[in-house]
């Protein structure tokens, strides 16, 4: 392996992991810890990642490199109106999560003024082993964030927040019908349908709705629900590949291997 491809091996672990360790890179490449660290230092100097405490993210630069800048400015912008379109329809909270690492954050949210009120606020760091809308997160995760997640100790919410086995044992379930049901697993008493938002194949977010289940606990209201959330996100999928051009960083590392 040449330097080159070295640390384009290294840019595409961190863009698919999106939180990674010197240590864990070094293992899983081949290359010894010394030479890995060296290689982080050099893309930290150039924006390529971010670190914080040992752990190291895509920076601004990888994170223009691939797309997903552009994707998640796209996401803000017109998040919000698309949000709004889905609470007209159905009612309740409708919230856009995104993916920071090992956790999902609350992008946007739209809620009526008989809302459910959220226990996290726009821009929030949320577990991604509960709630509808982070499980979808973490179901299409990389292996490495999955193994992160689920290797370390749960914090439990409530008393329906799920146990690292039963996330585990739900998610090729979530992969297979692309939508997730949850109850009572972050706020008692509510109800969180969620559906991925795709573009070019990787899950850029997740479209969320939550309601007290008073309101929201029957099967029609569910089906009618996930049936608006399904069509915003082929919405918000085609608005996203036409107005980004998004390329994935698998994508882009093959161009530059088979370039080089």
């Amino acid at each position: 392996m040449t330097s080159f491809e070295r640390g384009l091996a290294i840019l595409a672990e961190v863009a698919a992991s999106g939180d990674a360790t010197v240590d864990a890179i070094a293992g899983k490449l081949g290359i010894p810890q010394s030479t890995t660290y060296r290689y982080f230092k050099t893309l930290k100097e150039h924006g390529f990642v971010q670190e914080d405490g040992g752990r190291y993210r895509p920076g601004r630069a990888l994170l223009e490199l691939s797309g997903r800048h552009y994707v998640q400015s796209h996401l803000a912008e017109v998040g919000t109106a698309v949000l709004k379109d889905i609470v007209d329809a159905v009612g309740e909270t409708a919230v856009l999560i995104i993916r920071v690492g090992a956790q999902a954050m609350c992008l946007r949210r739209a809620e009526p003024e008989k809302s459910l009120k959220y226990s996290f606020a726009v821009n929030e760091l949320l577990p991604l082993h509960a709630g509808a809308g982070q499980r979808v997160l973490l179901a299409w995760a990389p292996p490495d964030v999955i193994r992160q997640v689920l290797d370390r100790q749960l914090p439990r919410f409530t008393d329906n927040t799920p146990t690292a086995e039963q996330v585990q044992a739900g998610l090729p379930q979530i992969r297979a019908a692309g939508r997730v049901v949850s109850r009572g697993e972050l706020d008692p008493g509510s109800v969180s349908v969620a559906v991925p938002v795709f573009c070019r194949g990787e899950v850029v977010c997740s479209l969320n709705v939550a309601g007290p289940e008073s309101r929201c606990g029957s099967k029609a209201w569910i089906n009618s629900t996930l049936k608006t959330l399904e069509q915003a996100a082929r919405n918000l999928a085609g608005s996203l590949e036409s107005a980004t051009g998004f390329q994935s960083t698998r994508e882009i590392a093959d161009e530059y291997a088979n370039r080089h």
